[in-house]
């Protein structure tokens, strides 16, 4: 994985917690709801590169 993919994925996951948090404070469903789902794609996005730098060593 590459030093910027993992920076843009950090930053979609930040991204999506702060989402979620605003979401929390002004009880809005669908901001946190978009938030959590920033949060997952960073994770599949992370899990995916992961699994391609076990196959290049």
């Amino acid at each position: 994985m590459g030093l910027g993919d993992k920076a843009k994925n950090a930053a979609q996951d930040a991204l999506g917690k702060a989402k979620e948090a605003v979401g929390e404070v002004k009880d809005d469903d669908k901001l946190k709801a978009e938030g959590k789902a920033d949060q997952a794609e960073a994770k599949v996005k992370k899990t995916g590169e992961d699994v391609k730098d076990v196959f290049k060593g």
